[in-house]
């Protein structure tokens, strides 16, 4: 497993799949731990859709929190 800084860039993002090819929307760009705290708040559903981006990896929100 990486170590990774809570100031390393992100991209917060949520995928919407429910429509045609589902669509992507950026709530956040910035530090991992702004990304995290603006993550926390969202509600559980959309929590289920939320990712985050580095420069080279992806992971679900989720997946950090468990």
């Amino acid at each position: 497993m990486r170590t990774i800084s809570s100031s390393v860039s992100v991209r917060l993002y949520h995928l919407d799949d429910s429509g045609e090819g589902g669509a992507a929307t950026t709530l956040f760009y910035g530090s991992l731990g702004e990304a995290l705290g603006i993550a926390a708040q969202q509600e559980e559903d959309v929590q289920a859709g939320l990712y985050l981006a580095t420069e080279n990896d992806v992971v679900a929100y989720l997946d950090l929190e468990d």
